[in-house]
């Protein structure tokens, strides 16, 4: 639950439609951050780790390291067997994942971050990442929890400019 001293945003979620409204806006630009409750369904989240998962396999039959130059994460998943804990430009390699980034509710969130020219860097930097964290010993991917990147901005010599994760 989110909490702020003052009450301010005690649990506060939004529904996200094909624009954003002038109340999250403002939310957002108070406090950095939006919650959109049922952004996705249970069946969308199962459609999207049904797909990630026939790529892992894909990947790992073919002996695939990289993506485009980015290093994947090897791990093991609970029963030993060898998982990507870390895969990169996924719906590069997906029509369905390619075209969830076409949602009109996702090019809404870019207006947030105006005056800039923004996009969604499907085959930038590191595209769509998925990120499978497994708490175990034998777990390459454990530790890394919520964080943007743009502390790699400053390494290439960019400015760091506002970021949707």
């Amino acid at each position: 639950m989110l909490k702020d001293m003052g009450n301010k945003f005690e649990g506060k979620t939004f529904t996200l439609g094909e624009q954003i409204t002038d109340e999250q806006r403002a939310f957002f630009n108070e406090y950095g951050f939006l919650h959109f409750k049922n952004f996705l369904s249970k069946e969308t989240v199962q459609l999207f780790l049904r797909e990630a998962h026939r790529i892992e396999k894909e990947w790992i039959d073919k002996g695939i390291e990289k993506m485009n130059g980015t290093p994947l994460k090897f791990g093991k998943d609970p029963a030993g067997n060898t998982m990507i804990q870390r895969m990169c430009f996924l719906s590069t390699h997906s029509e369905i994942l390619h075209q969830y980034l076409q949602d009109p509710r996702l090019k809404a969130l870019l207006t947030l971050l105006e005056p800039n020219n923004n996009r969604i860097a499907e085959v930038e930097k590191d595209g769509l990442v998925f990120n499978h964290y497994v708490n175990q010993d034998n777990s390459k991917f454990s530790q890394m929890g919520w964080h943007t990147d743009s502390p790699r901005d400053l390494f290439l010599g960019q400015k760091i400019l506002k970021m949707l994760n």
